[in-house]
């Protein structure tokens, strides 16, 4: 498997990351066992019409999970079958309930306990899910060396999906903070302690917005599709992430950090 070259760490190993991102990812989406993987998905998942099939074969499970960042779930196949085939529709389905946003999208795109049935065979289907998993890996590969650049990476991605979607600015908001990796870059780049998760959600809210507008310029998540609005949110991100292990985690850490900002 070919493993990405990161010089450094820092805004200089970032810059270097992202100038030599396109070349890096043709090397690394050749990479024999990545091609293999790749191809066997698209070639089989279009006669996987159950949640069963799917996780029955780890294969393909590695891929489907990988797709959405859910790799670490591979071994959790009694998990997985119910995510899926609950669907998304009931309020009570087990993906609704799940804290982690990424189990909802799983779910949804592939359709098995949704009215329509599986998409498994709908058209650019299987594309989509390998060119994610194709990005997600190397993403992976980036954080064996850095966690901070796969989590910076994955930032610009999502983040950008999530600010040209038509939704309200607090779903926006809500499906940030449903998403691990992506609350801790927020939570990282605007100061806050990871035990910020312990607030009411409104406040939560509330603040996330408060402080995206102060320090970053943010009149709207809709401004984080302009690249120097994305830029600016990764450098304070990296600038930020190595102090931030260091948080309190009380509720006194909590209140005087607000009130510092």
């Amino acid at each position: 498997m070919f493993q990405p070259v990161i010089p450094g760490s820092g805004l200089a190993g970032w810059r270097f990351l992202e100038r030599t991102y396109a070349t890096q990812r043709v090397s690394f989406d050749r990479s024999p066992e990545l091609v293999r993987d790749t191809d066997y998905f698209a070639a089989k998942i279009g006669t996987i019409k159950t949640a069963d099939a799917l996780v029955s074969d780890r294969r393909l499970l590695r891929v489907a999970l990988g797709a959405f960042g859910l790799q670490d779930d591979l071994n959790s196949r009694a998990l997985i079958r119910k995510v899926l085939e609950d669907g998304t529709a009931r309020s009570d389905a087990l993906a609704n309930r799940l804290s982690d946003d990424r189990y909802r999208a799983f779910s949804r795109a592939f359709g098995f306990g949704e009215v329509g049935g599986a998409r498994t065979g709908d058209p650019g289907f299987a594309s989509g899910i390998v060119d994610s998993f194709r990005a997600r890996s190397f993403e992976v590969a980036v954080g064996d060396q850095n966690n901070g650049f796969r989590l910076a990476l994955n930032a610009r991605r999502d983040l950008a999906a999530i600010a040209t979607s038509t939704q309200s600015e607090d779903t926006k908001w809500f499906r940030i903070m449903g998403s691990p990796p992506l609350r801790q870059v927020m939570e990282t780049a605007l100061g806050l302690p990871s035990s910020f998760g312990q607030l009411d959600i409104d406040r939560q809210l509330e603040v996330f917005q408060d402080r995206s507008n102060r320090q970053l310029g943010l009149k709207a998540l809709a401004d984080l599709a302009e690249p120097t609005a994305m830029d600016r949110l990764v450098q304070r991100f990296l600038l930020r992430s190595d102090n931030s292990s260091g948080a309190s985690s009380s509720p006194f850490s909590i209140a005087l950090t607000l009130l510092r900002r």
